[in-house]
């Protein structure tokens, strides 16, 4: 970890970008002085860091990237005198999207977008520690033609899973058609479908959940239903049981809303946590012995140091309905269950 303070010399500065650049967390500390009181902690942070647009600074300060007096803070906070700020800097932004070959599985293409099924695993686009093997990557490679709207490291995406969430995601080829679906997507009139595990029964036949979703107090990396908290945005997802299996339950998703890990922090505040959520359900795998267990199968016992069966997040997007951009056309887009998630469902489906 590098430690630097805002009177840096020229030869900290030289490290900083070093370390920036190799993608070794960076972090600077600051007193604010008389000049900056009153000042948005963006525009102070952005007037002392080279390299950054306020832009930048200002999603990594919303991405739980700044202390003030040691309690993380938003970008729009206003600054006193004397006030000590931590930051840590994000990675200098890469100049474009490095193409490899990676296989793509393509479930549609036309002349305007194209439709894939993301594998568990990958990232969708190049961010903080995962700067190889994205989405972008493979889609760089293999298509010559893709919007350039979200910017050089994001060609195409219009919308994003989440690395181990598997499924349906269009792309963009062009600017025009990028920016009707991202119209689409605002204005919720996209449809979208999700299918689950969750680790536990799940008392409901369907339901809707309505909670508010907000940055998590504690933990950077999660999110948490938080009502009335300034980083807070409503959420309303609807359940719907498809089958019960002992303590798991197959379930169909349809979230009304798009926010950040919305189906898992729902699932998990209704307290069904999706199978192998680590961040939300508290375990990230599960053997098929477990599984032959919790089905209720009286004679079954656990193994000891048996291999595990799935080892992501039971979450799959499924289908995705869309209006073609081009022909006006109401589309719907599958993907088949990924094998891992399908083993596990045939198991359940046998005990």
């Amino acid at each position: 970890m590098n430690l630097l303070t805002s009177e840096s010399n020229p030869d900290e500065a030289e490290d900083l970008i070093e370390s920036l650049e190799s993608g070794e967390p960076v972090f600077r500390d600051f007193v604010v002085p008389e000049s900056a009181s009153g000042m948005r902690l963006d525009l102070f942070l952005s007037q002392s860091c080279d390299g950054h647009s306020r832009t930048q600074i200002r999603a990594a300060v919303q991405d739980d990237g700044a202390e003030v007096d040691g309690k993380i803070v938003r970008p729009s906070l206003k600054l006193k005198v004397g006030q000590k700020v931590r930051f840590q800097v994000p990675p200098l932004p890469a100049d474009d999207t490095i193409p490899e070959n990676i296989p793509l599985d393509v479930l549609f293409e036309d002349d305007g977008l194209v439709v894939v099924n993301k594998p568990p695993g990958m990232v969708v686009h190049p961010a903080r520690g995962n700067w190889s093997g994205t989405l972008t990557s493979a889609l760089a490679y293999r298509f010559q033609s893709l919007s350039d709207v979200g910017g050089p490291t994001r060609p195409g995406i219009v919308h994003r899973l989440d690395r181990d969430t598997s499924g349906v995601i269009v792309i963009a080829k062009t600017n025009a058609v990028h920016n009707h679906l991202a119209l689409q997507f605002h204005d919720r009139l996209v449809e979208k479908e999700y299918f689950a595990i969750a680790a536990s029964p799940m008392d409901r036949d369907r339901d809707i959940i309505e909670a508010s979703i907000g940055r998590h107090p504690y933990q950077r990396e999660k999110q948490a239903i938080r009502e009335n908290h300034e980083s807070s945005r409503a959420a309303k997802t609807f359940y719907e049981v498809i089958s019960r299996h002992g303590r798991y339950t197959q379930v169909r998703l349809k979230p009304h809303t798009g926010r950040t890990h919305q189906l898992r922090v729902h699932l998990a505040h209704v307290g069904a946590g999706i199978l192998c959520d680590k961040l939300y359900a508290g375990h990230s795998l599960v053997t098929p012995s477990q599984i032959i267990v919790g089905c209720g199968n009286s004679r079954a016992k656990v193994i000891e140091g048996e291999p595990p069966i799935l080892t992501r997040q039971a979450l799959h997007a499924r289908k995705l309905t869309i209006t073609h951009p081009q022909s006006g056309k109401p589309m719907t887009f599958e993907a088949p269950i990924a094998d891992d998630i399908q083993a596990v469902i045939n198991l359940l489906e046998s005990n």
